[in-house]
């Protein structure tokens, strides 16, 4: 027994003599946890939604909703035409465009009474951010309800459905003298309200003044039908960017073991630059996780139906650019890594969070606004943006160039810091 007793104190002591790897311990989970809460505590209030609005009607009563939708703070309402809105929905940049169509003004208040037909209101929202529709469809109702209820119930209309009641010489009887009595009620509120104004909650209908056709803003190859929306696309782009991250942790321990055994001094001795030596490694590193990236989408594609929509070409440019920073990446963290162990510990932390704030566990635009913009200074942001663009966003080669550049950039930066920084010697 005292043994084993002394055997568990002295495992207990290796343990928490590397001060830096129980550091980690327990960071990483407080980070995560804190990371998660604030995205989906009870309290947190929806980010900025961005949204356009298409007005065919330039009527009083379109106006004022698109005035509404544009006061909204939870709502970054933009107003422009039909066909630019909608390659901003279909390139991720708006989640949603309401067309508000021509006649909406004159429809909508006889609408309410079941005098006219009800108009239709064309919803277009990226399908990868379904839950947002709700928000906006609620939105959106609660303003054309408020605003048309206004128009319906104003002086001026409402007296001319009294008399067009009063006219209405094929109604029954009954009928005609319960809607006569239900407008005169309506005035003798609106008189009092005048006479002691009061918070008034915008006056009520009797059914919805229109209809909502929702439809998803996808686009095909040239030349093809639209396709439906495929979510695995967006899966699999985020979980290989994981992924291949965490092998280029593998290729920084492989590093540090081999200065740990001595290899490098070997290899040293050879004539070689030191970029040569590192280089190598770099290139043998991007090469594999092109190979694995490609094996991943190949799987996706045969047997998830994930299609590349976009360009060819900008999709064999974002891997290899991705390739290239996951080698540079694990690079960096050989030469700022000290012994394997806690280098490990550290690379896993720095990955997990680059694969948090890049929207590859859950979509970017559930961050809170300011996450939203401080998630562009991390690369893997704009490489699951940039596979979403070539796979089912079916963007064009152009949208690849600047996520690429970025990457590249990124890349640079840490191949040259690792170059400056890596120890040869223990």
């Amino acid at each position: 027994m005292q043994a084993l007793l002394a055997l568990v104190r002295a495992e207990i002591k290796l343990h928490f003599s590397n001060r830096r790897a129980v550091l980690l311990s327990i960071v990483a989970p407080i980070l995560i946890a804190a990371f998660f809460g604030s995205l989906f505590g009870n309290t947190a209030k929806p980010a900025g939604i961005a949204i356009g609005v298409v007005d065919h009607d330039a009527s009083p009563l379109s106006q004022r909703v698109v005035a509404a939708l544009q006061a909204d703070t939870s709502l970054k309402t933009q107003i422009g035409d039909e066909a630019a809105l909608l390659q901003l929905v279909r390139a991720g940049k708006l989640r949603a465009v309401a067309v508000l169509p021509q006649g909406l003004g004159e429809q909508a208040s006889r609408a309410m009474f079941g005098a006219a037909p009800k108009p239709e209101i064309a919803l277009h929202y990226d399908p990868s951010q379904s839950s947002v529709l709700a928000i906006v469809r609620g939105l959106l109702a609660q303003t054309l309800m408020q605003e048309v209820s206004r128009a319906s119930f104003s002086p001026a209309v409402l007296g001319d459905m009294q008399r067009q009641v009063r006219d209405a010489s094929g109604m029954p009887t009954a009928q005609r003298d319960a809607l006569a009595k239900m407008f005169d009620a309506i005035g003798d509120v609106q008189r009092s309200e005048a006479a002691a104004p009061a918070a008034s909650s915008g006056g009520a209908g009797l059914s919805m003044p229109y209809t909502t056709r929702e439809i998803e803003a996808v686009q095909s190859a040239a030349n093809a039908a639209p396709a439906a929306y495929n979510s695995y696309a967006h899966s699999f782009a985020g979980m290989g960017v994981q992924f291949i991250l965490m092998a280029g942790i593998d290729m920084a321990v492989g590093l540090l073991l081999m200065r740990r055994l001595g290899l490098w001094k070997r290899l040293r001795a050879a004539p070689l630059s030191r970029t040569q030596l590192l280089g190598s490694r770099v290139l043998a590193s991007a090469l594999i996780s092109l190979i694995v990236f490609a094996v991943i989408y190949a799987v996706a594609m045969a047997a998830f139906g994930v299609r590349v929509l976009g360009s060819w070409p900008g999709l064999a440019l974002v891997l290899v650019c991705f390739s290239l920073l996951t080698a540079s990446f694990g690079l960096l963290v050989a030469a700022l890594g000290r012994t394997p162990e806690a280098t490990r510990g550290l690379a896993i932390l720095a990955t997990l969070l680059m694969v948090m704030l890049g929207g590859a566990w859950v979509p970017a635009f559930i961050f809170p606004e300011w996450l939203q913009t401080a998630s562009l200074a991390v690369p893997t942001r704009w490489a699951v943006d940039a596979l979403d663009a070539m796979t089912w966003r079916a963007q064009p080669f152009s949208e690849a160039l600047l996520p690429s550049a970025v990457m590249l950039g990124f890349s640079l930066a840490f191949a040259l810091i690792a170059v400056w920084r890596f120890r040869w010697e223990e």
